[in-house]
């Protein structure tokens, strides 16, 4: 293993040990929010998370949840990463995430690695298929909360090109 897979792998298990963003936070009264409740059903990780918003801005991003440590250190990557961020930006985030997922461990251009910042520790967890989900379930809950609280329009996919609920564009991300 080189020193930067060796990198990786700590800030990847740093992330796990002391998450950031753990801990359901109750919304403050009259502020916009989201919430979801993903599982991956292949190997049981699960996620509840909400975000609170003011305007489009990400105030607050908590959840709760179980699972491997690659799940546990995308959501908190995923919650210093979002935070204070508008919800469109943190959408385009996650679509950057998805296609870093997709790289099968040859990352993305330099100006894209840049954006993601600590999330592109997860490129080497791309070579592995059965953990891609681990690291995506975060990313497929804040989509699907920022769908619920209204800050984003809900995906449109090619197989129900008309189907406004969001929880079946992300769950589809989870099989």
């Amino acid at each position: 293993m080189s020193s930067i897979e060796q990198m990786y792998q700590q800030v990847i298990l740093d992330h796990a040990k002391t998450p950031n963003g753990r801990g359901l936070v109750e919304v403050t009264d009259g502020a916009t929010s989201g919430q979801s409740h993903q599982v991956n059903p292949t190997c049981g990780d699960e996620v509840t998370l909400r975000v609170e918003l003011a305007g489009d801005t990400i105030e607050r991003v908590s959840w709760e949840g179980q699972g491997c440590s690659i799940s546990q250190a995308s959501l908190s990557v995923l919650t210093d990463l979002v935070t204070g961020r508008p919800a469109t930006e943190a959408e385009h985030l996650g679509e950057a995430f998805r296609e870093l997922m997709g790289s099968r461990g040859k990352g993305l251009d330099e100006a894209t690695e840049d954006e993601l910042g600590d999330a592109t520790v997860f490129t080497g967890v791309s070579r592995y298929p059965a953990r891609i989900k681990c690291a995506l379930l975060g990313w497929a809950a804040l989509r699907d909360s920022l769908v619920t609280s209204g800050a984003l329009a809900a995906p449109q996919t090619a197989a129900a090109p008309d189907a406004a609920p969001a929880a079946r564009a992300t769950t589809e991300e989870n099989r």
